[in-house]
């Protein structure tokens, strides 16, 4: 494969564990740093810190499916949704 995948900087798949607080409760949310990257893009398009984004994606699951089992595997799916609906990935279904 011509290192695609071995050649990234390790910078990019260390994690990073972050202070947030979701309704009113801190909490931390560890994940690679290349999702809190893309989680960046995300805010920044939706004119909010990451923190507020994060907050308003817990928001709209919790009204969605009543429960979060795996918040932490919900951010990096939407990251991976965001970056397919950019047109710079594809999913399989």
């Amino acid at each position: 494969m011509c290192n695609i995948y071995t050649g990234t900087p390790t910078d990019r798949y260390d994690s990073d564990c972050r202070s947030i607080r979701i309704q009113g409760c801190v909490t931390s949310i560890r994940l690679e740093n290349e999702f809190w990257e893309i989680l960046y893009q995300m805010a920044l398009e939706e004119k909010q810190t990451v923190p507020q984004f994060i907050n308003v994606l817990y928001d709209e699951i919790l009204d969605t499916h009543k429960d979060v089992n795996n918040f932490t595997s919900f951010l990096r799916v939407a990251c991976a949704i965001y970056l397919h609906r950019k047109g710079q990935i594809e999913l399989a279904h």
